[in-house]
């Protein structure tokens, strides 16, 4: 098996790690093994893009990262809180205050507002938000003079960008993000990506993409590729031809 890849570290902190993890789905007569011993350390400020074929284990990885979903085995560290040692309750508590995360389908709720939505993560920790940080951020997304509309008043790009605030709001230490992009055309794509970019840099966050697209991959600062349920491999600083050149590889 190769070596668990461990990205440069631009500080000391590490932001998650994930030991032997496994997680296996009922499948007949013998499980479904999504994920096959992985091990992984992310440090704080890194943004990372992981990468593989349909049913390689990308979105069961980020679900399991961001402790939206509990793996079978193997232990998953945000920060230094062991996840996998919580309890469900206490394993929510912490996502709401520490992690964000940005769903492929934007998940808005149709009758709330845009502030309202991006409110929503402090309105369920029961949290007053601060409207002026609430105010900056809608800002920072470019999304200044939109927050009383709602969701079915937006572009498919304005939507995306409110469920970035959403997953900022409580300035969580990790924001992880699933197919961000996907249902984007290329140049509202690249400017969501450069945004999500932008933001975590500016407000001293770690980065976790899955995505198909080497475009948005390259983005990163390191691309990991998933096989099969375990990493195959890894580029730092990439192109997008060589992100492209790589998956190619894995699909054979």
């Amino acid at each position: 098996m190769p070596p668990a890849p461990t990205l440069p570290r631009s500080r000391t902190t590490t932001a998650v790690r994930l030991e032997q993890v496994v997680k296996t789905y009922p499948g007949g007569p013998t499980p479904v093994v999504a994920l096959d011993g992985v091990s992984l350390t992310v440090p704080a400020g890194a943004f990372v893009a992981v990468m593989g074929p349909s049913g390689s284990g990308k979105s069961t990885f980020l679900t399991c990262a961001a402790g939206l979903d509990r793996p079978t085995s193997g232990r998953v560290v945000v920060g230094d809180v062991d996840l996998t040692a919580l309890s469900p309750d206490a394993v929510t508590r912490f996502r709401r205050e520490h992690v964000g995360f940005v769903f492929q389908g934007y998940n808005l709720i149709g009758h709330l507002t845009v502030a309202e939505n991006v409110r929503l993560p402090l309105t369920l920790a029961g949290t007053r938000p601060d409207e002026a940080w609430l105010r900056e951020l809608l800002a920072a997304v470019g999304l200044e003079g939109l927050s009383e509309r709602l969701p079915g008043e937006l572009s498919g790009g304005q939507a995306q960008r409110v469920a970035i605030a959403r997953a900022l709001v409580a300035r969580p230490d990790v924001v992880f993000a699933d197919e961000p992009t996907g249902a984007l055309d290329g140049s509202t794509a690249d400017a969501i990506l450069r945004l999500l970019r932008s933001t975590a840099h500016r407000f001293g966050q770690t980065l976790v993409l899955v995505t198909h697209d080497p475009r948005a991959a390259a983005f990163a600062d390191q691309v990991l590729f998933l096989a099969d349920g375990r990493f195959r491999g890894q580029l730092v600083d990439p192109t997008v031809e060589q992100v492209a050149a790589r998956v190619l590889g894995l699909g054979r």
